[in-house]
Parts: structure tokens; sequence; C-alpha cells
């Protein structure tokens, strides 16, 4: 058996040569390929994961109010508390006789009435929307 050493000579023809180095080009830039598509999809798995988690986050806590809440319900709990006030504002009045009087000076219990109606039906529309969830 012939010994080998590093001043052996190997006879090969040029063209398996070529082979040669065009598949280890090759094998070597799918190799990367692959590492690269790795390295994506993993990128893309801790992305997700880092929404689904502030999604989560925010279903269970934006309807307990512990995020906020939009403008429009500020809004609309402002006008509820307002003319909640103005209707016990028009009710003391009423207890008390300090409710406005016609030229006459007679009481106009038909305005306080009338007016007590329509601050009750807004209210109500209010809580409907409010409840509702409509903005």
């Amino acid at each position: 058996m012939p010994k080998l050493s590093d001043e052996t000579n190997v006879a090969m023809p040029i063209r398996n040569m070529v082979s040669i180095i065009i598949a280890v080009a090759v094998a070597t830039w799918a190799y990367f390929g692959i590492i690269e598509r790795l390295n994506k999809l993993e990128t893309d798995i801790t992305l997700m994961s880092s929404d689904l988690e502030k999604n989560t986050e925010f279903r269970i806590k934006w309807p307990r109010g512990e995020m906020g809440s939009l403008p429009a319900d500020a809004e609309q709990f402002m006008l509820i508390e307002h003319l909640a006030g103005q209707l016990e504002k028009l009710a003391k009045n009423i207890e008390t006789g300090k409710a406005p009087y016609d030229q006459q000076q007679k009481l106009t219990l038909d305005f306080y009435k009338q007016r007590i109606e329509k601050l009750e039906e807004q209210i109500d529309k209010l809580k409907d929307k409010v409840v509702n969830g409509k903005h």
C-alpha cells in the first residue's frame, strides 16, 4: 500500500474538480438559506407571542376599565351626571316651592313635568348607549 503524505499527487479530471466545487458552493448556499429561514421564523414567533400576551392583557383589562376608557364614554358619563344634577335641582325646587312662576305668579307645574320627563328620557337613552357600548 502506498504511503500518503502532504506531497502525494492526485490525478483528477478538471471536470470532476469543478463539479465538487459547485456542489460545495450549492450546499453552503442552501445551508445558509435554511439558517436564515429558521431565524426569520423564530423572530416571527417571538413577535407573535408578544402580541398575543398584549392582546390577552387588553382583552381582560379593557372591559374592567383598568386600561382607561374611550373619550366618548367619558363624555357620556359627564352628560349623565349633568342631567342627573339638573333633575335633582328641579325636584328640589318643586319640593321647596321655589319653582318659577309665570306672569300671573302661578306655578307652572306643566313646565316642570315636561322638563323632568325630557331629562329622564335623555338619561335613559344615555344609560342604554353606555350599557350597549354604542357611541
